[in-house]
């Protein structure tokens, strides 16, 4: 119920909710980019206004230099003597409004290096104007005052360019140049306009391209003259009244205006604020790059005017979804209130309560038929479930009587099936060891009958065969002693041994000397690694029987050689001090599949030469004393046999007689 009114819901409010706040959000972030380009397209202009202003005032004062040249006040002066002339240039130059008016001849030597492109030029064409940059030097020439008035101390700016410069001394100056001749000799009007700290100058820039408008404060910017990357000429406020001569613009305007010649219009940071900014190169007379004319006004007021807007707008949205989601959700209930009967009734009926219907749903729609047809329905299945009931309980009676049938049965074979594979284990039990007591009984009494007429027949002094005879009868005993563990694996209730002290050490040399004839045979070298263990309790003959079991095993794993090898050490096992023995062989391995049956009792990989009972034995004469018997094997790499026996063995009565 709760999906259905969330998914009306959401279809009913999905175009308002979602497609509307995307919609919102791409047209708004359409504005921002256009009111952006609008703030850029503006610097833009600004930049070009104040370029051209920039050129005027350079014109301008190319201008009045040729007026000047040209005027008959010029004339007469040159007829008087130097002085005069001299006095009437200074008044010239203060009513032009020039830091410097000379008139040079026309040869290199008689002006200044940087005035060399202009007097060219006008020597050329009469007259000519640029921007250049004078040099400290050049600038005291012209009058120390100039040259003190054009230092500027640096700033350290932020995001700047390093230099280990500390004073700007150099001067960037507009000049002005008109051909003269006097005497039929050529003479050269130079004049010109120190920028550095013209405050006038850069001020006119900023009040025409940005007029204040009452009601528009934040049209009001800024403009600035830079000589190379340093500020000479700013209306830019280092603080309320101080101007920010001497700071530095940053590194990235740096590399596109004056290494790459290009415009630069984006944002910026200036000194202490963010300005939505726009640079140009400045270029002399050789159209190197000098400098940069900027000017930007402060961002911060548009981005106030767009958050504004952003606010604006989403007050509207969530005005308007205030208004409409309670609206949607008034004229839903008339749909959900009906479907929650519904759900409620059917909630009941799978409780238990057939007798719940809706019937309060009067409405003739869709879903007051839909309602109706429902209460019939649960009145069918009402009436089916009564008779279903009455069916379910007489099959559950039979059903139970049928299944107390097939218990009884059932424990019936469970108990027949585990007497007749009791029954089947110890016949096969028996037979195998009824044949073994039979097959190796009877030749074992034929050779001790005749080691007995041997040694009666034999000179007992005889040194160089009684070894061998006590050989052949120790064999038989171990025969004998072998036949019995197989009877006592059929009856291990019926058997039991004597207990002893064990030296491991002499054990493993006994074992080798049984062995050694499989040993060399198959050409396998022994390497012993005895630790120094304690003795241990435990039936000799059992323990020498479970090793020996072990060598052959591994000599018929390595019967084209290999290394056999024999480890003890002392092993605690759940806090039990013990001695593990260790039988390695370096021969074919155990497969996967067999290692995990290698104990079963008539389980072997060898089908012509064993039956299986060896590891079988050799694990329940372990497991007796409370041993552990483990294997570790690889394909091609060999097996490992690992026998921990513990040094506290503790048997009943029966297991220890």
């Amino acid at each position: 119920m709760k999906s259905v009114r969330l998914r009306l819901l959401v279809l009913a409010l999905l175009p308002l909710m979602v497609l509307l706040p995307i919609s919102l959000a791409v047209s708004m972030v359409r504005w921002s980019d256009k009111f952006d380009d609008l703030l850029i397209s503006k610097v833009a202009s600004d930049l070009r206004i104040a370029e051209q202003y920039m050129q005027r005032i350079v014109t301008i004062q190319s201008g009045n230099i040729n007026a000047l040249a040209e005027s008959v006040r010029f004339e007469d002066a040159l007829q008087t003597n130097p002085d005069i002339f001299s006095s009437f240039l200074e008044s010239s130059r203060t009513d032009l409004g020039l830091d410097y008016l000379v008139l040079r001849k026309a040869v290199p030597q008689d002006y200044l290096a940087p005035e060399h492109f202009v007097t060219q030029q006008a020597l050329s064409h009469g007259n000519a104007e640029s921007i250049e940059i004078f040099a400290a030097t050049d600038l005291i020439k012209i009058s120390p005052d100039v040259a003190r008035r054009a230092r500027i101390s640096l700033i350290e700016t932020e995001a700047a360019i390093f230099t280990e410069r500390q004073v700007e001394d150099r001067g960037m100056v507009v000049l002005g140049a008109t051909h003269v001749v006097v005497d039929s000799v050529d003479f050269v009007l130079v004049g010109g306009t120190v920028l550095n700290r013209n405050l006038e100058f850069i001020d006119t820039i900023n009040d025409l391209v940005y007029r204040s408008e009452p009601g528009q404060p934040f049209r009001t910017g800024t403009a600035t003259l830079f000589l190379e990357d340093v500020r000479i000429s700013t209306n830019v406020r280092l603080f309320e009244n101080v101007r920010a001569l001497g700071t530095r613009v940053s590194e990235i305007v740096y590399r596109t205006v004056l290494d790459e010649g290009e415009r630069w219009l984006d944002r910026a940071f200036v000194v202490n604020d963010w300005y939505i900014s726009g640079y140009l190169p400045i270029l002399d007379g050789d159209r190197k790059r000098i400098g940069m004319l900027y000017v930007g006004f402060l961002e911060r007021p548009f981005a106030s005017l767009k958050i504004t807007t952003y606010v604006t707008l989403a007050s509207a949205f969530f005005l308007v979804l205030l208004i409409s989601v309670p609206f949607f959700l008034w004229i839903a209930r008339g749909i959900f209130n009906p479907l929650e009967k519904m759900q409620d009734t059917m909630v009941r009926v799978e409780a238990g309560d057939l007798d719940a219907r809706i019937e309060a749903i009067k409405s003739n729609d869709e879903i007051g038929a839909v309602a109706r047809h429902l209460d019939k329905l649960l009145d069918q299945v009402q009436h089916r479930d009564s008779e279903l009931r009455d069916a379910a309980d007489q099959l559950n009676q039979r059903v139970d009587a049928r299944t107390r049938e097939l218990r009884e049965t059932n424990e019936r074979l469970e108990v027949t099936y585990r007497q007749l594979v009791t029954s089947e284990k110890l016949a096969s039990i028996g037979e195998i060891t009824a044949g073994v007591a039979h097959e190796i009984n009877n030749p074992v009494a034929v050779i001790q009958g005749n080691m007995e007429i041997i040694r009666s027949e034999v000179d007992l002094d005889a040194t160089n065969i009684a070894t061998e005879i006590d050989l052949i009868d120790a064999q038989v005993l171990r025969i004998n002693a072998i036949v019995g563990k197989l009877l006592q694996f059929a009856r291990p209730s019926e058997f039991g041994e004597s207990f002893g002290t064990i030296d491991m050490k002499d054990l493993l040399e006994d074992c080798l000397v049984l062995v050694s004839h499989t040993l060399v045979k198959s050409k396998i070298a022994v390497v012993r690694n005895y630790g120094d263990v304690k003795t241990i309790d435990m039936n000799q003959v059992e323990l020498q029987q479970i090793i020996i079991n072990l060598m052959i095993n591994a000599a018929q794993a390595m019967l084209d050689g290999g290394i056999l090898t024999l480890q003890t050490r002392q092993l605690e096992n759940d806090n039990r001090p013990g001695v593990q023995i260790t039988v390695s062989d370096n021969g074919t391995g155990i497969d996967t599949a067999s290692l995990s049956h290698i104990f079963d009792p008539f389980f072997t990989t060898k089908q012509a030469v064993g039956t299986g009972l060896g590891l079988s034995i050799s694990q329940s004469l372990v497991q007796r004393v409370g041993g552990i018997i483990t294997v570790k094997s690889e394909i091609s790499v060999g097996s490992t046999f690992f026998i921990w026996l513990p040094q506290d063995v503790n048997l009943s009565d029966e297991d220890a007689r």
